[in-house]
Order: C-alpha cells, then structure tokens, then sequence
C-alpha cells in the first residue's frame, strides 16, 4: 500500500477527523491548534521606522507540532492549507505556508463553506493560490490593533490604574455602553394618561374594551385634568361605531442567521452570551459524529454577514416543507433575501448542510447545548422558506362627544412559518387584543366602565449583550468574527459589568472612556471606526495599500498620543467609589462599593490596612412570607438575581419573583410581581390565601428552579456536604487537565486576534 502523498491542514482536531473521513487514506489531515506564528506577547512586534514590518515569531509552547507539520510537509507532494474562509483563516495558511517553507507549486489553498462529504472533496479538487489581499488586510488589522493596545495601554498604566488596556474596536464599544448610560440619567420621564372604557352593545349580548384615541386626530393625554375633562364629556351618553375596518395581515418570515442575528437569538431564547455561541457554532461547524450517519458538519460556516442561500439548500428545503407540512405551506418559489449594502457577502447565510436531518433525529448525539442551538438555527432557515402568516384583523372606532375610541383584535387564520418559527423580540410583543363582537357601522352602546392610569415615559434601556451586538452592527463597528470577543472583552476588563442581564458601565469604565474622549477622539469616535472597517473591506478588495493606510492612522495617532502624555503630566485620574452607609465593623469608617471579578462588593477604603470586605446586598420592599422579615436582593452564582429571607440559613426562604411594596387585600402579605420587563400584575404567594397564584401559573417561559439555579447558600451548603479530600481534589484536578489539554489547545474561539 502506498504512503499518503497529500497534507491537509486545518485548524482544530474535530476539524481534522471529519474531513479526513471524507478524503480517505491518500491524505493526511493534521490540525496546526490554531495560530503557529504571531507578534510577540513581550513587545511591539511592529518596525514603525521601517513602514510598519511585522516581526512575526513560532508560537511559544508549540516547537513540537511546528517541526511535526514540518517533517509531514516534507514528505507530501502537496499540501492543502484548509484553514477557516475569512481574512483570519487566510492569514493562518499564509504563516503556515511560511513557518513550513512551502513552494507556491506545492502549497494550495481550500475552503469550505460548509464540511459535507460532497463540498470537501470538490474543495480538494479545485484549489486556489493564498489570496493575498485578504491577508493583508488581516495583517493591517493585527497591527492596528497592536499600535494602539501597545501604545496607549502604558498611558492608562501611568494615568489611570495598572494592568489597564485600551483597544480600538473595544473603546467604541465601552463609550457606546457609557453613552446609553448618560442617556439614562440625563432622561426627565413625561407624564401621561391612558383611558380605557367598557362598551355594552344595546340589541345584543356582547362587551369590548377601547381606548382613547383623540379627536380629528390622534392625542396624547398629558395629565389627569385633561383625562378627566374626557370623561366629563362623555359620561351619559351613547356612543356611537362610526368605524369597523376588517383587513388581512401578513407577517413574512425573518431571513436566515448572519452572525450578528445569531449571536442576538441565542441571548434572547436560549440565553447564550456570544461567545459561548459562536463557540458551540464552531463545533457544529467543525463536525459531530451522528449516530447512524457519521461524522458530519451540521451547520455552514458561522461568520457571515451574508443573507445569501444556495439554490440546492433552497430546493431541499422545498422538499422537506412539501413533504412534512404540506404543499400549502411553502413560500411558492425560492425565498431569495437582500443582503444589506456593505457587507462582505463571501459567505452563504448559516444554515444546517443537510435539512432532512432535523433537531430530533440528532439530538441523542449532541449535547444540550449543541441541540438547542442546531435547533435554532435548522428551525430559522426552514422557516424562511415557507409561507408567510396570515392574520384576520379586526379596527372598532366608537365616537361619543367627538371623542373617538378605538378597539383592535388580531387573530391567526393561517400560521404558515410560524408553524417552525418566530423570531424573539427585544421589545415588548405585539398585542393581540380581546375578541371583538360583530358590529356594525351607527350601532349604538354604552359605556358601563372608565379606567384611567397614569404613566410616565420611561428612558431608553441598557444595552443587553444581544442588544449591542445589534447597534455595533447598525454602526459598523467591528465585523462579525470580533462582536463576541470585543463583548467578552470588555467585560473581562471590568469597563462594563452585566447586571440581570443588562450591560452597564463601571466607574472604571466611564474614567477611561472620559479620557479617551478628551484625548483620543478619532479611536474613540464610532464612525471613525466604521470608516476604518470600510477601509480593511477595501484593501481585502485590492483597492487600498494596507502599509498607506497604517501610515495616514499612525501619524495622527502619534500626535494624539505626544498630546496626551504633555497635557497630563504629572496628574493621575482617579476611579471615583460609591461610599455607603454601611459600617466597617472592625474600623469604623464607611464601606464603599467596588468592583470585582464577579461583580460589586462591599469593601473597606482603609485597605490595606484594613481588608474587611463582604457582599453588596440590595434591601427590598415587602416582608418575607415564612417568618415575617425583611427581604433583599443577591445574585446566583450564574450572575441571576433572586429574592432571599434576610435572614438567610436560617429562615431559607428565597424566590425569583421580585417582593412589592403592595401588600395582599385577603392575607395581608406581600404580594410578589413576575421577574422582567413591563407592567407585571402582582400575586400572592400564600398558599392558603384565595389569591395564591400557583409557580406554573406566572407566566414563564422555562420557570427555573433550585434544581437548576441553586441560589449561593444553598450551592455553599452542597459543596461543603460533598467536599473530597485534599488528595482526591488533586488527582481529579490532574486527570481534568489531561484530558482537556488538546482540545483547549485546538480552541481558535480562544485565540482570535482580530480586535
């Protein structure tokens, strides 16, 4: 049998086994765990005299499987670089192609869009040389991003606080995040009034409820004196339909994932951070093995921001909609969606490779994660090829005193995608609204209700990961392989810190964003940034010198920088802390709020004198329904808040539900209200009170439990019971390491150097 004459080189080990299924024993396929050659970590890298050489170096810790590809290289007649399709997986088989010592006549690059047996093997079969714009346009982002983090970081060093870093797709997205903030505190709410009334039809059985809507036009009631000058004019007396307005609605389904609308999704519904979904995507990508099938490549490559579909997935899809759902429920054609101008388009949208293997028939052979996720995406690409939904609405106008009054209902004739799938919502939901009688245009009723409510405007909300992942991507700032890591980190450095799921900004954050903004207006300036992406597009598109463009960058940054360092001499900022009113219990002075790897916590200002330090706790409304005492607010060790007795063990009551200051009409007790945005209607958590709402009854999508989210005191309580011993803790912690070494080794998620 002949030796193997082909090498093919991918980045990650579960990469290499799927394909190497599929080529058979003529190839060799090897995984180089990511980046073998960098800048190095000790200085620069970057000849800034000599217009901007890189020195790149091997990797540190990786000698033995460089001189391994060395030695499989030499012995193969060719070798195709197989990295990822994006500028990063370009620039990977460049320095492969490099650091090996590889001919143009030997070395080939491939790429799959999506690893199928059939897109593999025509991959091997039609090769291309290294594109070389695209690598350069990697190249002018690394060092960018290195001028900056290597120049700038040691300024905050001095100004600010030690071990601070500063980068520049990650400064925009920290002012973004301080921006939203100062929006919220500088908000003045706006009173107003809502007015519903209770109609009566006369002739027939049949009630409904409508709301104010104006005059000749629409109005906004700005005070209770107005509202109740409305209702002055219209109390006794009839009103009169003067409108009924049916009307089909469709609804169209949403296009298939990008990366940006995936990393949005997955934080909605399966509450996924970024960058634990573009990780589980990778593997998914990567290949699972699927009993009965295989080693297979679930889904097409996940950095994209293309809406594009191939006509043979279309067609698939066609198929398995006719077949499983029926010929009714399928578009009718190919449902083709405009991608939206600027994006790089190199890739399809992400879609599953094969439709007929639904999220049932694998699911034993993925994990949890891997399963909710493949689902998501399988059931969003089937949706966006079938029909759209269909809604029967109902419009009820009923004037009284030249006041007009509206009532609205939708309901669903016809459910066509939603049938697979509705896209989540940021925002509160559309509302349905309560069935309506059949009336008629000048039929008369009366009003037997009026219910007024005050309101005030509420200031826009705090961006959630999935949120600002959505404005980075309507700003340009950054390209869908760097969202994730830009929002992991940013929070790994303490600038913002996530609070029930909303991103707010640290005192940390807002001091260094403020001195970036006085000092560094153009890295800190969001459309200066998009207009560098624009940039980096055009020299992958050969239309723009990478070496000019860092020359224009650097001599205006170089100014700003000598400004800075002049303009600040001698002063050093200071991280401003919260005092509170809380005592030190072992030196007296007042404890102040700072913040931690797991977020805030109380701690001594007299430190290092003094270290005594202890948990923030927030003290809420309401009593504790067991023993009567005062209730307040932690957090999971997920980072989730609850509602816990304040006398902790010892009581150990605790809820997710969030305590009121109402209390209960029947039991006296404290009524609880849902967790969440929007109005929540209060219940009581009595069990013998004739107002008890049951848990299951709340409204909750997925209500979690102690089982799954076991508040801090309780996990402490567990731990302690099950705690090994100091030798078993060591040999367990030994074979954990073991066995995970390669594959933390292989992980390209951890190792991207865009950004």
């Amino acid at each position: 049998m002949s030796k193997p004459s082909n090498l093919v080189i991918v980045e990650s080990p579960s990469k290499a086994k799927t394909i190497g299924k599929y080529l058979g024993p003529d190839y060799v396929v090897k995984a180089s765990m990511g980046h073998l050659r960098d800048l190095p970590k000790s200085k620069m890298g970057v000849d800034l005299e000599q217009n901007f050489t890189p020195e790149y170096i091997p990797v540190r810790g990786k000698e033995e499987l460089i001189r391994e590809l060395r030695t499989a290289a030499d012995k193969a007649q060719t070798v195709y670089l197989a990295t990822d399709p994006d500028r990063e997986g370009e620039a990977i088989s460049w320095h492969l192609k490099e650091l090996l010592g590889l001919s143009d006549e030997k070395a080939h690059r491939v790429t799959f869009n999506e690893i199928t047996q059939k897109v593999v093997r025509e991959s091997i079969q039609h090769p291309r040389d290294i594109d070389y714009c695209l690598v350069d346009a990697q190249q002018a982002r690394r060092i960018l991003d290195r001028i900056v983090g290597y120049q700038l970081s040691p300024l905050l060093w001095k100004k600010v606080r030690r071990g601070l870093s500063a980068g520049r797709v990650q400064s925009v997205a920290t002012r973004m995040v301080v921006d939203r903030e100062n929006e919220i505190r500088a908000f003045q709410p706006k009173e107003y009034w809502s007015l519903d009334v209770t109609l009566n039809r006369r002739e027939k059985p049949g009630s409904f409820v409508a709301h104010y809507y104006g005059e000749d036009k629409k109005r906004e009631l700005e005070n209770e004196a107005q509202t109740q000058a409305v209702i002055d004019d219209i109390t006794g007396k009839e009103f009169t339909v003067t409108n009924v307005k049916k009307a089909e609605k469709k609804r169209t389904a949403a296009p298939p994932f990008t990366t940006s609308t995936l990393q949005q999704e997955a934080s909605r519904k399966l509450n996924m951070t970024p960058k634990r979904t573009m990780m589980i995507a990778q593997q998914l990508y990567e290949g699972v093995d699927v009993e009965g099938e295989g080693t297979l490549g679930l889904i097409t490559y996940m950095r994209t921001d293309s809406l594009r579909l191939s006509e043979e997935a279309m067609a698939a899809a066609a198929d398995f909609i006719r077949h499983r759902y029926g010929e009714s429920y399928y578009y009718g054609k190919f449902h083709e969606y405009k991608t939206k101008a600027g994006a790089q388009d190199a890739h399809e949208a992400i879609r599953p490779t094969h439709v007929e293997l639904d999220p049932e028939r694998v699911r034993s052979s993925l994990t949890s994660d891997q399963y909710r996720l493949y689902k998501l995406i399988w059931s969003r690409f089937l949706a966006s090829q079938m029909a759209n939904a269909l809604f029967d609405t109902v419009s009820i106008d009923a004037s009284c005193a030249g006041h007009t009054f509206r009532a609205t209902n939708q309901s669903l004739r016809f459910p066509g995608f939603i049938a697979v799938y509705e896209e989540g919502r940021d925002d509160e939901g559309e509302a349905m609204g309560s069935p309506l009688p059949d009336l008629q245009v000048g039929e008369k009723t009366d009003a037997s209700k009026f219910d007024k409510q005050q309101h005030f405007t509420q200031p826009p909300a705090r961006f959630t990961e999935a949120t600002l992942v959505k404005a980075m991507e309507e700003k340009g700032v950054g390209r869908p392989s760097t969202y994730a890591a830009t929002i992991s980190t940013i929070e790994d450095r303490e600038y913002v810190v996530k609070e029930d799921k909303h991103l707010a900004p640290t005192a940390l954050g807002e001091v260094v964003t403020g001195l970036m903004i006085e000092r560094f207006q153009d890295i800190i300036d969001v459309e200066f940034t998009a207009n560098m992406e624009n940039r980096l597009d055009a020299v992958e598109e050969g239309k723009q010198n990478w070496k000019d463009l860092l020359g224009e960058f650097y001599r205006e940054f170089e100014k700003e920088l000598k400004d800075a360092e002049q303009a600040l001499d001698g002063v050093r900022l200071k991280v401003p802390e919260e005092e509170t009113d809380e005592i030190c219990e072992l030196c007296g002075r007042k404890m102040v709020i700072k913040m931690g790897r797991f977020g805030k916590f109380l701690a001594c200002p007299g430190f290092p004198e003094c270290k005594n330090a202890k948990p923030l706790v927030e003290r809420m409304p309401g009593r504790c329904p067991k023993c009567g005492s005062g209730m307040l607010k932690r957090k999971s060790k997920r980072g989730y808040a609850y509602y816990a007795c304040e006398k902790g063990a010892d009581c150990g009551f605790m809820t997710w539900d969030v305590p009121t200051a109402e209390d209960c009409p029947e039991c006296g007790q404290t009524l609880f209200k849902k967790s969440g945005r929007g109005r929540m209607k209060p219940f009581c958590v009595n069990e013998k009170c004739s107002r008890f709402l049951p848990e299951d009854q709340r409204g909750y999508y997925k209500k979690k439990t102690e089982a799954t989210e076991e508040a801090p005191e309780q996990e402490a309580e567990k731990k302690a019971k099950k705690a090994p011993s100091k030798t078993a803790k060591k040999t367990a912690k030994t074979k954990t390491t073991a066995k995970k070494a390669p594959a933390k080794a292989g992980s390209r998620a951890k190792k991207r150097t865009e950004e």
